[in-house]
């Protein structure tokens, strides 16, 4: 019998519907595709692609986040009521083509995707504007109140920063509507294949293996770091690589994680890149289970003192259910751990532009079920 692995119930059910209805509703197209030919053949050369797939720095698959099919599908249907918000999530609007501050501006859209205004030029990380995560509509519902920013609310984007193939930071319908839009993309090894599927001219992509850095004429500097997680769109696991990502942006450092569990690499991260203005990091769709992949609220604020942050802001949360913990829990548990390890943490509104530098956003504006 097939195994999934519970950090992917989402993920891999949603590949399997997909399968299912795919040549009868025309759905291929979103499930990307995996490097080929010489693409394949230039990822077989790196260290931290063996056996047919890209490595963690460490060890993580030793069987304990495996479960049976039978016993993922009941996990899903039988989560709590509280995963969801029963009123819509707040938010701002904001002229995102219009931001005015000489800082780097950060405004969050609800769960990863995030925008970046700087002198340098404008980052966009991890799109997802669909009103679902993944390729069948309706499967995994955004929250009200977190779909009201669009592809057309978006600047021109200097540079589309990608951590990771999975479908709630990889949409196909978003990619595409920006795709015009977007002059660079900077990806992990591998995940250009799906750009390049989807009509983007390989000349504007830039694949990064781990500690390597893309610099755009304006000064603005990209790093992709390490990060322990897994990527896959189909049943064919870790073909892309994953990473997390340093910004360097007029004298400021930023730091995203992408999707990842808790281990040395944040130091080791901090010791090489750090300290950093602010960290955008995963605090949310946790479960004991799924350590290895993702981390708990109190991890993201070890990882985060780790990286030798001033600040940090949570993403990874308040849009998609993909977990059974409730919606507002990874902000009701990271502040409390961020206090004892003195670290500050802003958590704006979704569409609440934060000028880097300036005191933390702290309205509680998630504290209600």
């Amino acid at each position: 019998m097939k195994i999934l692995r519970s950090k992917y119930l989402f993920h891999s059910l949603t590949v399997l519907l997909l399968l299912l209805v795919a040549a009868g509703c025309g759905l291929v197209k979103s499930l990307g595709k995996n490097p080929q030919g010489d693409d394949l053949a230039r990822i077989q050369a790196l260290p931290n692609y063996k056996n047919g797939t890209f490595q963690n720095l460490d060890s993580v698959d030793n069987g304990q986040h495996k479960v049976k099919p039978g016993r993922a599908l009941k996990a899903i249907f039988n989560r709590p009521r509280s995963v969801t918000p029963q009123r819509p999530v707040p938010w701002v609007k904001t002229d995102l083509k219009n931001l005015t501050a000489a800082k780097p501006t950060v405004v969050w859209f609800g769960h990863s995707s995030v925008l970046i205004k700087t002198q340098s030029g404008n980052i966009l990380i991890d799109p997802v504007f669909n009103d679902h995560a993944g390729p069948i509509p309706g499967m995994v519902k955004a929250f009200d109140g977190t779909t009201h920013y669009s592809a057309d609310d978006m600047p021109d984007i200097d540079v589309l920063i990608i951590s990771h193939d999975h479908y709630d930071h990889l949409d196909y319908r978003t990619i595409k509507k920006l795709k015009s839009r977007i002059k660079k993309a900077v990806v992990p090894m591998g995940v250009g294949s799906h750009l390049v599927y989807w009509g983007f001219d390989r000349k504007n992509i830039v694949e990064l293996n781990w500690n390597q850095s893309y610099t755009l004429a304006s000064g603005l500097k990209i790093t992709a770091t390490p990060a322990r997680h897994r990527s896959n769109r189909t049943f064919a696991e870790k073909k892309t690589l994953w990473a997390s990502y340093v910004i360097q942006a007029n004298g400021y450092r930023l730091f995203y994680s992408g999707d990842g569990g808790y281990g040395t690499h944040f130091k080791q991260i901090g010791q090489q890149y750090g300290p950093f203005n602010l960290a955008l990091m995963e605090c949310g769709q946790y479960n004991q289970a799924w350590l290895h992949h993702h981390m708990l609220p109190a991890q993201t604020a070890q990882a985060a003192a780790d990286l030798q942050a001033r600040m940090i802001q949570p993403v990874h949360w308040a849009k998609f259910a993909e977990s059974a913990h409730p919606w507002n829990e990874p902000a009701n548990l990271l502040l409390p751990a961020a206090v004892t390890l003195s670290i500050p943490v802003s958590i704006p509104l979704i569409g609440e532009p934060f000028v880097v530098g300036n005191a933390p956003r702290r309205t509680v504006w998630w504290a209600f079920e």
